[in-house]
């Protein structure tokens, strides 16, 4: 099993190929990290139960998309902790071989996530849409087959490290695309020193939890009152179907507060005393929106 001691580069799993905006979250992040690519989110979490690496980076929310729902799984899967965040700008734009012009373009690859983000873009032209397992891992493929006729919607950075040619920049929707994604790591392991100083930049403490609420009327009612009597917000709720019981449900929380603040710790203790099962994923810095 590694552990990173103090002055140790950490070595941290990110889902994709080099160039991928998971592997942007990693250099976003961490001061001075030793990047590892794996193929999924759940090898992520693997790897970081498995002590392979010290810790992993997996996107949680788009702000377009919304919820990134393998990630809650996992992390309700796996005995893991939260213990940062970082919120990385997507920035997309279509890529291909040199010296092919966008009309010569007709299948055009990417992670669904992004193709997504990139809808109304790619509504334009009669393009074959086909699915990847990540953004960068389908430039990656475009450039290693020479694929004429084929294009990439990847980070511009892509392009640079695969040999492509930006043929349209800017392909996401809007100008606030962003992807939030969270740091996990083995509980127990030291984390000091691994975030960049910008990271704890004044934006205030968060806790992520997940709960269960008993079968009984009022129940999720009363667990919610449990913050709203002591004064603490909750930025996030998102209710996930339970892998335990059919049609049952759990509910994922993002708190205002550190989870050893007194409201949020004496809301946190009554919640247990209502709730089925209460899990505290973690306490991190909230991420810097730029």
């Amino acid at each position: 099993m590694r552990h990173a001691g103090t002055g140790a580069r950490p070595r941290v799993a990110f889902q994709g190929e080099p160039g991928a905006f998971s592997e942007e979250a990693v250099v976003a992040y961490f001061a001075d990290p030793e990047p590892a690519a794996v193929p999924t989110f759940r090898a992520v979490f693997e790897a970081v139960r498995d002590g392979a690496v010290d810790a992993g980076v997996a996107a949680i929310e788009s702000s377009l998309a919304g919820s990134i729902r393998e990630t809650y799984d996992l992390l309700a899967e796996f005995d893991l902790r939260i213990v940062g965040a970082v919120s990385v700008a997507v920035r997309l734009a279509l890529l291909a071989l040199p010296g092919q012009p966008i009309e010569s373009i007709e299948r055009v690859y990417s992670h669904a996530q992004a193709l997504a983000q990139a809808d109304e873009f790619l509504r334009t032209r009669p393009w074959q849409v086909l699915t990847t397992y990540n953004t960068a891992g389908a430039a990656r493929t475009v450039a290693e087959r020479r694929e004429r006729g084929a294009a990439a919607i990847a980070s511009p950075r892509a392009a640079e490290l695969y040999g492509l040619e930006i043929v349209a920049p800017d392909v996401q929707t809007g100008e606030q695309n962003r992807t939030r994604f969270v740091v996990v790591a083995a509980r127990g392991t030291a984390t000091h020193g691994w975030a960049r100083p910008a990271v704890g930049s004044g934006q205030g403490r968060m806790t992520t939890l997940v709960f269960a609420v008993r079968n009984v009327p009022g129940s999720l009612h009363r667990c919610l009152g449990a913050f709203a009597t002591r004064g603490v917000n909750l930025s996030r709720l998102e209710s996930r179907p339970a892998r335990t019981a059919r049609w049952e449900y759990v509910f994922w929380v993002d708190l205002d507060a550190d989870a050893e603040e007194p409201a949020a710790r004496d809301a946190l203790a009554h919640l247990r005393r209502e709730a089925a099962m209460v899990r505290v994923l973690g306490s991190y810095e909230r991420p810097v929106e730029d």
